[in-house]
């Protein structure tokens, strides 16, 4: 065989190491772009885990007042509660008496429940008691609802007279409203009525304001 010839038919050094370039080159490219996929990938996950957490919060809360049942309570120091409370002058951001809390063990309680929200290190939590008036031992049972809340704002609606419709649409001009819905401190006993309506308002640190308004059940 001709020796030439066969030097002929091989590859280079150059030729190689232009292959190998071209060969990482591509690689990279590769690499990259399934980089970018995962991420995106990655980020379509926390989304959507965002997204449950919120809807999941928002759902108790809503359950919650829209179960709403007008019965005050005594507290750890038998002092009386309003079956509805809350605002910055309350003890509890929200605090209220809702019904429907199911029995599945059959066990000698009401079916009526005690709730409070209360917003800590930026976290919405939500308590419950065993019982509706308290002893000075009993303790709530707390659940870490949602973190990155850096605000929580309620505003009430007692009096229908007081309800004015918006300029645009069906939404309604909650700005009036008061913050605080408590008992009169000089006559303790003298419980406030539960109010027609309330709007929560929550300051999320990566969705920004949320708003609801809920209608309370009649009483």
């Amino acid at each position: 065989m001709n020796p030439r010839a066969q030097r002929a038919g091989g590859f280079t050094l150059v030729e190689v190491l232009i292959a190998l370039a071209m060969s990482a080159f591509i690689a990279a490219a590769a690499y990259m772009g399934l980089g970018t996929v995962m991420t995106g990938v990655e980020r379509s996950r926390e989304q959507a885990n965002r997204t449950w957490e919120i809807n999941r919060a928002l759902t108790l809360l809503s359950r919650d007042i829209r179960q709403f049942a007008n019965r005050p309570v005594r507290d750890e120091f038998g002092d009386l509660e309003p079956a509805l409370q809350g605002g910055p002058a309350a003890r509890f951001m929200l605090s209220l008496t809702r019904a429907g809390w199911h029995n599945s063990r059959g066990r000698p309680r009401s079916a009526l429940e005690r709730v409070n929200y209360v917003l800590e290190d930026d976290a919405l939590w939500r308590e419950s008691y065993p019982v509706l008036d308290r002893a000075p031992d009993t303790e709530p049972q707390r659940v870490r609802l949602l973190d990155g809340v850096t605000n929580l704002r309620l505003l009430f609606l007692g009096d229908i007279d007081a309800l004015n419709p918006a300029s645009r649409g069906t939404e309604v001009d909650t700005r009036a409203w008061p913050e605080n819905w408590v008992a009169n401190l000089g006559q303790p006993d003298a419980l406030p009525p539960p109010p027609i309506a309330l709007e929560v308002r929550l300051e999320l640190e990566d969705w920004g304001e949320v708003r609801r308004l809920y209608v309370l059940p009649p009483y």
